[in-house]
């Protein structure tokens, strides 16, 4: 598994400036109802009710809400730059301005962890971040995550 077989370019936004952890999900669920088709509202539904689990803000400006869905035959995901760092309520206290969100067949099993794991670790590098933060193209945020870990693998 890797990147690029979960996010599709179309799934790569620079977001506006949602003011709150709602209106942030449900710019996420625009852009995954555009990319892959998914019904908005249950999207929606699905992340808060996954964050009331507890915050999906990883520390470092990053987040990584994700959710398990009817609909979607294999995990999906979808990336936002934030032009200003939101309050998240994450584990460092800090704001976030990276949002990589993942979506998983209600019946997904290891794919969804797997999945997870590899948007973690790279999300956790601060060079990718770094580079996330420069741009504001969609197609190169795109590139960026897309290639961060095929080089790593090679």
């Amino acid at each position: 598994m890797d990147i690029a077989s979960i996010l599709k370019p179309e799934a790569v936004r620079l977001a506006g400036r949602p003011t709150s952890k709602k209106r942030l999900f449900h710019e996420i669920a625009d852009c995954a109802a555009v990319a892959y088709g998914l019904d908005a509202s249950a999207v929606v539904d699905a992340l808060q009710e996954r964050e009331s689990l507890g915050s999906t803000g990883v520390g470092r400006g990053v987040a990584l809400p994700h959710a398990r869905l009817d609909g979607p035959d294999r995990v999906l995901g979808a990336f936002l730059r934030l032009e200003r760092p939101l309050a998240y309520a994450s584990v460092d206290g800090q704001p976030v301005d990276l949002v990589f969100a993942l979506f998983a067949p209600a019946d997904a099993g290891v794919d969804h962890l797997k999945a997870l794991a590899l948007v973690s670790r790279t999300m956790r590098e601060s060079a990718i971040c770094s580079k996330l933060r420069a741009n504001n193209d969609p197609a190169t945020l795109h590139a960026i995550l897309t290639e961060a870990r095929a080089t790593r693998a090679a």
